[in-house]
């Protein structure tokens, strides 16, 4: 605004000088003496100016027609488009600065003088590439997106410019909000060119938002292809796409292949455990348990994982507590000192019934590492020795409060999921979940509560509220501690 007003302030002051000064010379009784060969001519000052300006004027003139006389010569030389390019010169000139003007505009943002200034080179211009470019990007830049797409199509015609207008229109269906058509032009111009990472992306993108599996699955391979991720990142994302095919598979009825995709995902990625979890799912499906417990084992030894245990407890559902016991020290062996391993071998002490030994597996990880599982875990075996209720209630009481232990989490947002997924709900990114601890204030995790059986039941005050429950509980220790006083 302060710019504005001091061009308009000079503008005034200008032509306030500019008549000033004509007025100075009109009144002025100066002359002005101008010798022509043996002719001397006196001159007002205001007519000196004026033979001034002709003179100038001549001499363009005879410039102009110096170099038309030398586009002449070249032409009947034997140059056919000179007397053209003489008479055009100008007409291109004031066209590249148009097309400079709508360039420095659109790079300044104002998309309106970017149009207008672009339309202008258009015009004078025999550039249709250049400026229906530059006139393309600038009504994308405003929002017209009508004159985008058109300029766009007329681009499609030239096999330069073909892969750029097909990107063009990708991003005016984007902004339309017709992602089919969106998808369907990126799939073109990786057609077109096939090593461009940023559409392989945004196809990925899309292919995974609208759940196309099999096509995320094509375009990975391209990205991999082209170079842009590592064997092992792409072999984990593929398995992870792979999975997701075989869920799709499955809720259309086509169980076979969804089995056979499933081991697939697993194959790709020993260590992913949804993969593992779902591979041997199908095994057990297909009679194979023998190597369903492999698969289970392969990815125990990796990281240890509440849904591994229950796809493991899965291949034999008829078996005996003691049995379970049994069966399992094969997995458990294979990382016997981590908490998840202590935990499993607690709780199926608790469904068989062996208390001692229950506690003895725990060990101290109620302590260690106080969670809500553990301390679960802690006020079943009491309950089991036959404890007072005051003391299961207590360890019920802890574990109200108690951290949840590892869930999955996103490592993007923080977000926290009750089970396993491709895409994060809060944020959408892919393949962002990890199993770890979750930030303060995160909500339990459906896996880990799944697995710990219902043995605990319900303490003698069944229609209190957890308050009065709790309160009660500190109340009978205050009696508790004034008697032994």
């Amino acid at each position: 605004m302060l710019w504005t007003l001091i061009k308009i302030l000079l503008f005034v002051a200008l032509v306030i000088a500019l008549a000033f000064g004509f007025g100075q010379l009109i009144d002025s009784d100066q002359t002005v003496e101008l010798r022509i060969f043996d002719m001397e001519y006196v001159l007002s000052p205001l007519m000196a100016l004026g033979v001034l300006a002709a003179a100038l004027v001549a001499l363009w003139l005879v410039l102009k027609l110096f170099g038309l006389a030398l586009a002449v010569l070249r032409f009947m030389n034997g140059d056919e488009t000179a007397v053209r390019r003489f008479f055009t010169r100008n007409r291109e000139k004031r066209g590249l600065d148009a097309l400079l003007m709508s360039m420095i505009a659109q790079a300044e943002g104002d998309g309106k003088t970017a149009i207008a200034k672009a339309e202008k080179a258009h015009k004078l211009l025999n550039r249709p590439v250049m400026t229906n470019l530059l006139v393309a990007r600038a009504a994308q830049q405003k929002g017209n997106q009508a004159l985008a797409i058109e300029r766009y199509k007329a681009l499609l015609e030239d096999n330069r410019t073909r892969f750029v207008a097909v990107q063009g229109l990708l991003q005016a269906k984007l902004e339309q909000g017709e992602t089919e058509k969106a998808a369907a032009l990126a799939q073109k111009a990786l057609d077109i060119n096939p090593g461009h990472e940023a559409t392989q992306n945004k196809l990925l993108e899309m292919q995974t938002s609208a759940e196309d599996w099999s096509g995320a699955r094509k375009t990975l391979l391209l990205k991999k292809t082209a170079g842009y991720l590592p064997r092992d990142v792409w072999r984990r994302r593929d398995a992870i796409l792979a999975l997701q095919d075989a869920d799709t598979l499955a809720a259309n009825g086509n169980m076979a292949r969804a089995r056979e995709t499933a081991i697939e995902a697993n194959r790709l990625s020993p260590d992913l455990i949804p993969a593992a979890v779902e591979a041997a799912r199908a095994l057990v499906a297909q009679g194979n348990g023998s190597y369903a417990a492999k698969v289970i084992k392969k990815a125990w030894k990796t990281q240890p994982h509440p849904d591994l245990a229950a796809a493991y407890a899965a291949i034999e559902p008829d078996e005996s507590p003691r049995q379970r016991v049994a069966r399992f020290e094969a997995l458990l062996r294979k990382g016997p000192e981590v908490a998840e391993a202590k935990l499993l071998r607690a709780e199926m002490l608790l469904a068989a019934e062996d208390f001692p030994a229950a506690r003895r597996a725990l060990g101290n990880l109620y302590e260690t590492d106080p969670t809500a599982r553990a301390l679960t875990i802690m006020a079943a075996i009491e309950r089991g020795e036959g404890a007072d209720d005051a003391v299961v209630r207590g360890w019920l009481a802890r574990a109200v409060t108690a951290k949840r232990g590892p869930q999955w989490v996103c490592a993007k947002c923080q977000h926290v999921h009750s089970s396993w997924q491709a895409v994060c709900d809060n944020c959408g990114a892919f393949d962002t979940l990890e199993w770890r601890e979750a930030p303060e204030g995160a909500g339990p995790s459906d896996a880990q509560a799944g697995l710990l059986p219902l043995i605990i039941g319900a303490p003698d005050r069944a229609s209190g509220t957890e308050a009065e429950i709790v309160e009660a509980e500190v109340e009978e220790k205050s009696e508790t501690e004034k008697k032994s006083a």
